[in-house]
């Protein structure tokens, strides 16, 4: 069953990550920051508008550079990235999750970035081969209707949601990016098999939307009692509806169950641009302390910052608080591995 999106939320996102799935489809992008002058740099955006367009503003007002950004989704955006290879107009990439990032490192189409730059970040943040540098951290959750369920009431482990009692009583966005790397973090946890055989019981179980937007505002109007969501998108929601008119919640998962995922948000430098001084700067400015600290302070990010020092909005539960999955970036892999197991579960 397919649902659309409330109309809150941008369709942006919408069947964002088919592109993995079928490698067919190139979409192009939308500029919507910047302008075109003779001297700018090009960045290929699949992070949210309003998070790109603080780190644009904040880079052009201290260096006097202008970044153009085109905005798409961001297993699409690999993909051109890679149909285009060194015709590539695009100088930098910024996502929200590392394993597009880590497809273009495999493919050899990213820059080494500047040692001083990576050094801002924990290590295990950012690319095990220095391609590339996280930016921020962002962390699944289950939301659930107050009125449907208590929270007492939830399961213990993600696991949980395929048994039979669930049947009915979920919403999941399989084709979203966000939901790619929890199957990642499952398949390294559990193995395959148990991957395949909980994906069909979320088959079973669950209502199919499009996208993480579209699983938010189903919970909060009772469409169905839990979802399977990243945290941004419930803040996101609460900040637009307004924290007294809605009727959900989040849960946590702990014990560093693979619910409990933090995905990290990244940043990388094209082999082909033709500008790496600049964009290597760039990449330096959003992982300095004003940029973070920037982002932090807003009210439609909803990220943690990952600089030192730099605490996270008031809203999110600390950060040190949090019991994801012990798994790498490398153990989240590139996306290929889930979209096939998608396919084996019937959920594509």
């Amino acid at each position: 069953m397919t649902v659309p999106t409330a109309p809150k939320f941008s369709s942006a996102r919408r069947a964002r990550n088919l592109a993995v799935v079928t490698a067919a489809t190139l979409f192009g992008f939308t500029a919507y920051a910047g302008a075109a002058e003779p001297e700018h740099l090009t960045l290929y955006g699949a992070q949210h508008p309003q998070m790109l367009d603080i780190l644009v503003q904040g880079f052009k007002t201290e260096t006097g550079i202008t970044i153009d950004v085109r905005s798409g989704d961001a297993p699409e955006i690999a993909n051109q990235i890679e149909t285009e290879g060194a015709s590539s107009p695009a100088d930098i990439y910024i996502t929200e999750n590392s394993p597009e990032l880590l497809l273009l490192e495999e493919k050899g189409l990213l820059s080494p970035v500047a040692a001083t730059t990576l050094a801002q970040v924990p290590k295990q943040y950012s690319s095990p081969g220095g391609a590339w540098v996280g930016v921020l951290a962002r962390e699944n959750v289950l939301q659930f209707n107050n009125a449907m369920i208590k929270e007492a009431d939830l399961p213990a482990s993600l696991l949980d949601l395929a048994k039979p009692e669930w049947k009915g009583k979920i919403a999941i966005a399989p084709t979203d990016a966000d939901f790619m790397p929890i199957i990642s973090a499952v398949e390294a946890l559990k193995g395959r098999d148990a991957t395949i055989a909980w994906l069909k019981g979320l088959k079973d179980n669950a209502q199919v939307y499009d996208d993480d937007e579209g699983v938010v505002a189903a919970i909060d109007r009772g469409a169905t009692a839990v979802g399977v969501i990243n945290s941004y998108y419930w803040y996101r929601f609460r900040t637009e509806t307004g924290a007294d008119k809605i009727h959900s919640g989040i849960h946590h998962f702990s014990g560093g169950d693979a619910g409990g995922l933090i995905n990290v948000s990244g940043a990388a430098v094209l082999k082909s641009s033709k500008h790496q001084d600049e964009a290597q700067k760039f990449l330096a400015y959003i992982v300095s302390k004003p940029a973070q600290e920037a982002l932090a302070k807003s009210d439609i990010v909803y990220e943690y910052p990952l600089v030192a020092g730099v605490a996270a909005n008031p809203a999110l539960k600390p950060f040190s608080e949090l019991q994801p999955p012990p798994l790498s970036i490398t153990q989240l892999g590139d996306d290929q591995e889930p979209a096939q197991m998608l396919r084996d579960a019937g959920l594509l």
